[in-house]
């Protein structure tokens, strides 16, 4: 018990960038990109359908990334039937075996299964708002825990001050609009669960709101599709808060969103920790880009804080769930030659097009196109788009946009990140020869000796220099000489191929030392006589199998309702709970118009109606439906 407090305490020092990958080449470059962890799916029970993995993969992936010190999370995060559960145990048992060094978990049924001592995160999935769910998690076994995306910096503080789990929080990427694990639109509609890893994504579909008498107030909107998020201004008010992981969606993103928003996000936490000597890195390693990384060059939908500092405009994306791009200017002229816009903004912002770039503008119905650049000239402050067809609905003062830079995406076709330990060096004579001792950034030793006849050096200065340059040579390995020390009573004259032998021996040596030094995180220990925050579970309370209501019944649960994937809610009820309110977004909330009088709400959605009910006390709207059979 000692030892896991020490641990927790060290941990609190430690700051994670969290990575996703798709697959094992994708996990591989989040890593050398510097992600200090990456998550990604195993051979199935993930909550991302698409993105499954091999133990195979697993393990080559977890190899990588522990001759860094980073770790590699398996996403184990669906409900389960209870015909699934054996299978899930036996897997759990593979994936610790591959070298994994956490699961991330929803369904709380796998608690009461033989697992192997491996470390649990619990999911976003479990829908972690409140200090008392978190310190649950962290009671019965949870080392790390997802925060909620839709939290406050309040929340968090409040949450970090009542517990002593890790927290983890999403800086980047796709938003759910409900909470996450209270969505159930997607099987209702279609059969699909996001709690199973199969959601249909509804909410990026157009919709229109009406009155229930059928007057219309919006027409084909996408309502509920929200911004993505990014955190990028906020790292360190996050960190002050209490967040310690840094998670990045996106495991069926492409491989330059992997790369591109990892390095950007390493080198903001990078510049945090050089100015804050009390945090470190969660593992060893800087990185060297071969481009400037940019999250606006990468798929996104614009970009929002979301709830982080309280309910704001704008978090949602009406006009299109598709990737925008940069705005580059408006439509000034439209010939057979092609399409001239105004230059201006593009002088402003720096922006370079190059044949090939992708551009994007909405038509006048609202759908948005894209084209590809064939060519492209310069003329007097303007830019001269000119295109190899012509396309219906270009008209002047249009609005152009960039969705693919294609200068930039093959800068990240190629090796574009070095991702190096550094290391202090030190050779001098001992009684057989010589000694190279090897000290890691945290602080990992090794040591290695040659035994060689000492010979006086005839020109000393020269011989020291060549020394050092020569110890310094680390090639392709995973280190980067940050000193080199040498230390003789008079210098020596040394070849240089016994300074690459014993060079080569020493950095074997190291990187010996350092998986040898690698500890996977071990499972936190449950407490006894644990008490679960509430004694009702609806159907939101996500238990399908008898195992997960084992669970709850031995946390004081008195009466548990099953999830709605069993299928037995009848008629209306709430298919998803969301802080993204219509009525605030749409300027018709009560709150914030003086008179305004609330009026009943519907969501079509194609032939599907929703009513929308509104929670103005939590200040959350919900909306209801029932089991399409």
């Amino acid at each position: 018990m000692h030892d896991q407090t020490q641990t927790r305490r060290l941990e609190q020092n430690r700051l994670e960038l969290l990575a996703p990958a798709k697959n094992l080449a994708y996990g591989i470059e989040a890593i050398n990109h510097g992600a200090d962890a990456v998550y990604m799916g195993g051979p199935a029970f993930g909550a991302r359908s698409a993105a499954g993995n091999s133990l195979e993969d697993i393990e080559t992936l977890a190899r990588h990334a522990h001759r860094f010190g980073a770790q590699v999370f398996v996403a184990f995060n669906t409900l389960l039937h209870d015909h699934e559960l054996e299978q899930a145990r036996r897997l759990t048992h593979q994936i610790y075996e591959a070298g994994a060094d956490a699961l991330i978990v929803q369904d709380m049924g796998l608690l009461a299964l033989d697992l192997p001592p491996i470390a649990l995160h619990a999911s976003t999935q479990t829908d972690n708002r409140t200090p008392e769910k978190v310190k649950f998690l962290q009671d019965v076994g949870f080392s790390q825990v997802v925060l909620a995306r839709e939290l406050s910096l309040e929340q968090i503080r409040a949450i970090s001050a009542q517990t002593s789990v890790q927290l983890e929080f999403f800086i980047h990427g796709a938003l759910c609009v409900s909470y996450s694990g209270q969505c159930n639109i997607s099987h209702a509609r279609t059969g699909r669960s996001a709690n199973r890893g199969e959601c249909a994504q509804l909410c990026r579909l157009p919709c229109t709101l009406q009155k229930p008498d059928g007057e219309v107030l919006v027409a084909d909107s996408h309502l509920l599709s929200l911004k993505d998020m990014d955190q990028s201004a906020n790292l360190e008010a996050l960190i002050e808060a209490g967040i310690r992981s840094f998670k990045i969606e996106g495991r069926l993103k492409g491989l330059d969103y992997v790369k591109n928003v990892t390095a950007w996000y390493r080198q903001k936490l990078d510049a945090i920790l050089d100015k804050r000597p009390d945090l470190v890195a969660s593992s060893a390693g800087r990185c060297s880009y071969g481009f400037t990384p940019d999250p606006k060059k990468s798929f996104n939908r614009g970009s929002t804080d979301y709830f982080l500092h309280g309910r704001q405009p704008d978090i949602d994306s009406p006009r299109s769930p598709k990737y925008l791009g940069e705005p580059l200017g408006r439509v000034t002229r439209v010939s057979k030659e092609g399409v001239e816009i105004d230059g201006r903004p593009l002088d402003n912002q720096g922006l370079i097009l190059n044949n090939g770039d992708g551009l994007g503008f909405f038509k006048p119905g609202g759908e948005l196109v894209g084209m590809r650049l064939n060519r492209v000239e310069t003329k007097a402050g303007s830019k001269q788009l000119l295109l190899s067809e012509s396309m219906p609905g270009l008209k002047v003062g249009t609005e152009i946009y960039r969705n693919h830079d294609s200068a930039f995406s093959k800068l990240l076709e190629k090796p574009s990140a070095d991702r190096r330990i550094r290391i202090d060096m030190r050779l001098s004579e001992c009684e057989a020869g010589l000694r190279l001792e090897l000290v890691d950034e945290q602080g990992i030793e090794a040591s290695v000796m040659l035994v060689c006849d000492k010979q006086p050096a005839d020109n000393p200065e020269r011989a020291l220099q060549q020394a050092r340059d020569q110890l310094a040579k680390l090639g392709n390995t995973l280190f980067v000489a940050r000193k080199v020390e040498l230390v003789f009573t008079n210098p020596l004259f040394l070849a240089a191929s016994m300074l690459n032998g014993l060079r080569r021996d020493g950095i074997a040596a190291l990187e010996a030392a350092r998986l040898a030094g690698y500890k996977r995180p071990e499972r936190r220990i449950p407490l006894r006589d644990v008490t679960y925050p509430q004694h009702r579970l609806s159907y939101l309370g996500n238990v399908l199998n008898k195992a997960a209501e084992q669970f709850f019944r031995e946390h004081g649960v008195e009466r548990i309702a099953p999830a709605y994937e069993a299928n037995q809610e009848e008629g209306g009820v709430v298919l998803m709970i969301t802080r993204h309110c219509i009525r605030y977004s749409q300027n018709l909330c009560p709150k914030e118009v003086p008179g305004l009088k609330p009026e009943p709400l519907e969501l079509k959605m194609g032939k599907d109606s929703f009513r929308l009910r509104f929670d103005c006390k939590r200040c959350e709207m919900q909306v209801m439906g029932s089991l399409k059979r």
